[in-house]
């Protein structure tokens, strides 16, 4: 994957997005306020995907937990906050995720929508903020092309489509078609009834253990 995002491993949206080191370029520079934010995330083995998840997004997040990955043992902890996205994009970091040698937590703070609700789903731990709102819904695709163009790309999205939501029957043991169903309903779930429904393991309770990042940012510590 080519980690190239300004969405994916997240920090404050003034400091962009963590990248692997690329030639001439210290994304760790203690001199810069990105580099030491960057630098804290990572030591602390925490990833964070916040906006729409396009394939910058997957790329760059799904970079940052291979490296992760390969440098220890220990756990690691993904924060979600994300809207709509694409679910190529999605599947390609549930991919990661799978694939991964190492556990991920994942901790939905504000929400996770469409796309992003697999990601969540399939991560080995799963924690929900009280106030997260999950919805499950079939992105919108918007396509170009010739007829014939049109008609392979739309049934190249109806079987990823379907593919996605037979991987959350997987994650959450509830029958692909009733995900398809309420998926086409547009359904929202709170933090409890996503507990329900299988797409989380608990909600956050108020003892949850908390540190400061630089600024006035707050993160959760993994478990």
């Amino acid at each position: 994957m080519s980690p190239t995002s300004d969405q994916g491993a997240w920090v404050p949206p003034t400091l962009g997005a963590w990248v692997p080191p690329t030639t001439g370029t210290d994304p760790f520079d203690p001199g810069d306020p990105q580099g030491a934010m960057r630098r804290l995330l990572f030591d602390r083995r925490i990833v964070t995907l916040t906006g729409r998840l396009d394939n910058e997004a997957a790329n760059g997040v799904g970079a940052a937990l291979m490296t992760l990955d390969a440098t220890g043992d220990e756990p690691v902890s993904l924060q979600i906050d994300s809207g709509e996205g694409a679910v190529a994009a999605a599947l390609t970091l549930m991919d990661v995720i799978d694939l991964l040698g190492v556990p991920v937590h994942a901790v939905c703070i504000g929400q996770a929508v469409g796309p992003a609700v697999g990601v969540l789903a399939v991560c080995h731990h799963r924690v929900v903020s009280p106030h997260s709102v999950i919805r499950l819904v079939e992105p919108r695709v918007e396509l170009e092309g010739s007829a014939g163009q049109l008609e392979q790309m739309a049934a190249l999205h109806l079987r990823q489509w379907r593919a996605f939501c037979s991987r959350l029957s997987e994650a959450t043991g509830r029958p692909t078609e009733q995900l398809l169903h309420d998926a086409a309903q547009g359904r929202f779930l709170d933090a409890g009834e996503a507990v329900a429904y299988g797409l989380a393991d608990e909600v956050a309770t108020p003892d949850a253990r908390m540190f400061r990042l630089p600024g006035p940012t707050l993160g959760f510590r993994p478990r």
